[in-house]
Formats: C-alpha cells, structure tokens, sequence
C-alpha cells in the first residue's frame, strides 16, 4: 500500500444524505426520460399479451413444467388454467 494515500478517520463520521431530496430528483429525471407520450396502461397491457405469448403453444413437457411451477407457486396461474391461455 502506497504511504500517498488518503488518511482514514480513527473513529465514525456523520454521514448523512437526504434521500427524499434524492427520491424528488430521480423521479423527476425517469418522467423526463419517458416523455410525455408514454402510455402506462398501454404498457402493462403490451406486457400481459407478451407473457400470453410466451405461454402460448406449450408442448405438454413444457405444460407440466408450467404446471409444476404454478403449483409451487413460482409463477401465477394465467387464462383458464392452462398456460396457452
């Protein structure tokens, strides 16, 4: 270790920061960065058909996979109960 670096504190330093301020901030920067055309409801919609999609034309290895994992609780039960819903 090199003598050229920083010297520690022996006991704590307050620290302190204000993460209301902060929260204020980043919110403000994420609705900047969205625009003003996003569509939140369109999104979650656009995800819910993906995920229909993607559980869509399981064969029935797959099936029981999903199954399996619904019942355990690791995936939620989507459509009539089958994953091509």
């Amino acid at each position: 270790m090199s003598s050229q670096g920083p010297t520690l504190p022996n006991e704590p330093v307050d620290f302190s920061i204000d993460l209301g301020e902060h929260e204020v901030l980043r919110r403000a920067h994420v609705l900047d960065a969205i625009g003003p055309d996003w569509d939140p409801v369109a999104v979650l919609q656009g995800e819910e058909a993906a995920y229909d999609l993607l559980y869509s034309g399981l064969s029935e290895e797959q099936q029981r996979v999903y199954d399996d994992l619904v019942a355990a609780g690791v995936l939620p039960r989507r459509g009539n109960g089958h994953a091509s819903a």
